[in-house]
């Protein structure tokens, strides 16, 4: 529960054809609740929308108060890290199918969205992972991730052999085609595929697996999120690492990824009587079966 707000901003998925009239419906929508309403700069390039100020990620931090994001789970993953360091709060409106993290539906926005913007929603904030690479001795890159940071072979390589530590403490050598640090949020992604247990979003931790390990014994970890996991390339070709979106091809071995928490959270904004486990049972079907 919380004040009302005073600026959104509209971020949408601008590669899906024809979005543009939903996206100036919700933009009037909102300014017809007293909202003053800009457009995520891409979008608006992208879309033709020209009636509404154009900002780029630090503009929306500084001027908007709330970021209304229409698409999946994939337009909300690329601007809820652009947006975290602003504290900003995202709501999603979805589509298509309902996602884990945009949880509106498009023919129900209008119902949603009005008690929230007048300070009626429930709020939650997920942990980020920050990681970087290193090299001899130097940071040759660094990324944030919402849902996971992935290190995996090339697809003509057979597999990886990697290294695991926390902090100073060595765990395991791996051989696996890569490993998956998850989130809370990413372990309904990626994570779950390879296998993976699903963790609470309330839950301090990351899921540490291997993906397709080649010993039966490597199995997926929860580790607590307060220390450092570093995963160092000891055997493979084109070992590559993705950070979310952002992919840092060809690591060499005796590089080392480094994964810790971020300082910045996201924060989700859900409309009154939103459940965590409803949208579990809603995206896994867990419900089918019951009378």
């Amino acid at each position: 529960m919380g004040a009302g707000f005073r600026h959104a901003v509209i971020v949408g998925k601008y590669q899906a054809r024809g979005i543009r009239p939903l996206l100036e419906e919700i933009a009037h929508f909102l300014v017809g609740l007293g909202l003053e309403v800009s457009f995520e700069r891409e979008t608006a390039l992208a879309t033709g929308v020209t009636d509404f100020d154009m900002l780029d990620p630090p503009e929306m931090g500084q001027r908007c108060d709330l970021a209304v994001v229409v698409g999946g789970d994939g337009t909300m993953l690329g601007i809820a890290r652009e947006l975290a360091r602003w504290k900003m709060p995202l709501v999603g409106i979805n589509q298509g199918r309902l996602g884990f993290i945009t949880d509106v539906a498009i023919g129900q926005y209008k119902e949603a969205l009005a008690p929230m913007v007048a300070g009626d929603y429930e709020e939650e904030s997920r942990s980020m992972l920050e990681g970087d690479v290193w090299r001899d001795g130097e940071k040759i890159f660094e990324g944030l991730s919402l849902n996971d940071v992935v290190v995996s072979r090339g697809a003509t390589a057979s597999m990886v052999e990697l290294r695991v530590d926390v902090d100073e403490d060595f765990v395991a050598n791996m051989r696996a085609d890569g490993l998956i640090v998850a989130t809370p949020t990413g372990s309904t992604a990626y994570a779950l595929s390879a296998g993976g247990p699903i963790l609470h979003p309330g839950i301090g931790g990351w899921v540490v697996l291997p993906i397709a390990s080649h010993t039966l014994s490597n199995r997926p970890i929860v580790l607590p999120d307060s220390g450092e996991v570093r995963i160092s390339i000891v055997a493979g070709k084109d070992v590559s690492a993705n950070f979310d979106m952002h992919n840092l091809a060809s690591l060499m071995h005796g590089d080392q990824v480094r994964v810790r928490r971020s300082a910045f959270k996201v924060r989700f904004l859900h409309p009154r009587g939103w459940s965590y486990y409803a949208t579990l049972r809603r995206k896994l079907r867990w419900y089918e079966g019951v009378a």
